[in-house]
C-alpha cells in the first residue's frame, strides 16, 4: 500500500494546506496529545472536510481549535497512523474499504456509538441504509464510520464528439480502439489507473490476478499510454476537454469534471460503461468515503460531536459543494438536505443518471497484486511517455 502515490483528487495536491494553517508535514512535530483535549479537534481527511466552510461554523459553536490536513491518497493517512500518529489526529476521512478491511483490524480506529449514529442511515439514500456494509464491522456489530461523499468514477467525455450513449455501449473498448489513438488523455492517478486497465483488460481487478491477466494488463497499459495526447492532472484534462484537444480520459467521474460543468460546460459528462468485468456485468467503479474516529489514546470529545454535526442537512450540502469539487453526499435521501439543492447544483453532480451509474459501479476495493500491477504500469509510461 506504501506504494500508492496519488489517488483520485491529485489535482487538488497543491491545496494540502491545513485549515488551521499548519503545513502539511508538521502536525507531528507540534501537535502531541494534550492532557486536556475538550477544546481540541485534529482531522486527517481529503479536501473539503479542511475547508472554512465546513469548519468555521463547528469553531465558533464549540469554541474548539480545529485542525484539519488534507492528503491526496489513503495509503498515506493509513500509514501516518500505523507510524504512531494515532496520537494526535481524531477523525480519519477515507475511502469505504480501508477502515473495514484495514484500520479496524490493525486498530488503529475505534467504533463509534451505533445508537447515536445508526438513525442517521436512516435518512441516507436507499443504499446507504444501516446497516450499511462499509460502515460496519465483518462481523456487522461494531459501526466503524459514517458515509458522506460517493460517487461513479471510470472516465469523462466530451459529449459533442462522444455521444453519451456511444460512450456508456463502448465503454471501456474506447481504450481498445486504435482509431482514437490521441483524442484522448490519461489522468495521472496511479492507482485508478491501475483499475482501469484491468477493465480494458477484461477483468476485475479486485482480485489476485493469473500469469494470462498479467500479461494482457501489460498489453493493455501499452496500448492505452502509447496512445495517449497527454497525461496529466484533472485540471488539465478538464482544460484539455473543454477546448477540443481531447474527446475523452481516463480516470475520471463526476467528481473529477465537477468544476468543468459547474463553469457551465455540460458537455463535459462523467461515464459509467453498461457493462463491464465485474460481478453481474457491473460496467464502472464507485467510491464512497467514510469517515471514522482515531484510536487515539486521548481522544478529543469533539470527534463524535463533529461526525454528528457534518450529519446535518445544511452543512451535508455545505460538504458537497466544498470549494474544488462537487459531489453527492448520502444525506440527500433527507428530503431538508436534498431541497437545499438547486437545480444547477444537481446538474453538476449529475443527479439525472447517478442511481443508475451507482448501480452499475463495482465498490472501490483493494487490489491484492497491486505493487505488482503499479510497476508494470511505472515501467510502461516511462517507455511510451517518458513519464
Amino acid at each position: 500500500m506504501s506504494k500508492f502515490n496519488q489517488t483520485r483528487r491529485d489535482f487538488l495536491q497543491n491545496s494540502a494546506l491545513m485549515a488551521g494553517g499548519l503545513a502539511a508535514g508538521s502536525m507531528a512535530g507540534v501537535l502531541p496529545a494534550a492532557a486536556d483535549r475538550s477544546k481540541e479537534l485534529n482531522i486527517l481527511c481529503w479536501e473539503g472536510y479542511n475547508s472554512a466552510q465546513v469548519l468555521d461554523p463547528f469553531r465558533t459553536s464549540t469554541g474548539a481549535t480545529v485542525r484539519a490536513e488534507s492528503l491526496t491518497n489513503d495509503p498515506t493517512m493509513i500509514n501516518r497512523l500505523r507510524a504512531g500518529e494515532t496520537n494526535i489526529w481524531d477523525l480519519i476521512n477515507v475511502n469505504n474499504p480501508w477502515a473495514r478491511k484495514v484500520m479496524n483490524p490493525e486498530g488503529l480506529i475505534k467504533p463509534i456509538d451505533k445508537a447515536r449514529f445508526e438513525p442517521y442511515f436512516d435518512k441516507m439514500l436507499p443504499a446507504f441504509k444501516a446497516p450499511y456494509k462499509w460502515a460496519m464491522d465483518d462481523a456487522g456489530d461494531q459501526l466503524l464510520g459514517m458515509a458522506q461523499r460517493f460517487g461513479p468514477y471510470s472516465f469523462v467525455v466530451n459529449t459533442d464528439k462522444i455521444s453519451r450513449a456511444t460512450a456508456e455501449d463502448q465503454g471501456w473498448d474506447l481504450w481498445n480502439d486504435a482509431a482514437n489513438d490521441k483524442k484522448y488523455g490519461v489522468q495521472a492517478s496511479d492507482d485508478w489507473n491501475v483499475f482501469d486497465l484491468c477493465c480494458i483488460a477484461g477483468f476485475d481487478p479486485f482480485r489476485e490476478h493469473t500469469d494470462e491477466e498479467v500479461a494482457k494488463y501489460t498489453d493493455a497499459a501499452k496500448r492505452v499510454f502509447k496512445g495517449a495526447r497527454m497525461v496529466g492532472d484533472l485540471a488539465t484534462m478538464n482544460q484539455a476537454l473543454v477546448s477540443g484537444e481531447i474527446d475523452f480520459y481516463l480516470t475520471g467521474g463526476t467528481y473529477s469534471c465537477s468544476p468543468a460543468r459547474a463553469d457551465g460546460n455540460l458537455n463535459i459528462r462523467a461515464i459509467t460503461p453498461l457493462r463491464g468485468p465485474f460481478e453481474g456485468g457491473k460496467g464502472g467503479i464507485s467510491w464512497i468515503e467514510i469517515t471514522s474516529v482515531v484510536n487515539n489514546p486521548d481522544v478529543s470529545p469533539l470527534a463524535e460531536d463533529f461526525l454528528e454535526y457534518v450529519q446535518s442537512p445544511e452543512m451535508s450540502h455545505t460538504v458537497a459543494f466544498a470549494e474544488g469539487t462537487f459531489n453527492p453526499v448520502t444525506q440527500m435521501g433527507n428530503s431538508a438536505c436534498f431541497d437545499l439543492f438547486s437545480k444547477e447544483e444537481l446538474d453538476v453532480i449529475q443527479w439525472d443518471s447517478l442511481e443508475e451509474e451507482m448501480a452499475r459501479s463495482a465498490e472501490y476495493d483493494i487490489v491484492p497484486d497491486y505493487d505488482k500491477l503499479l510497476d508494470i504500469m511505472t515501467a510502461v509510461k516511462r517507455e511510451t511517455s517518458g513519464g
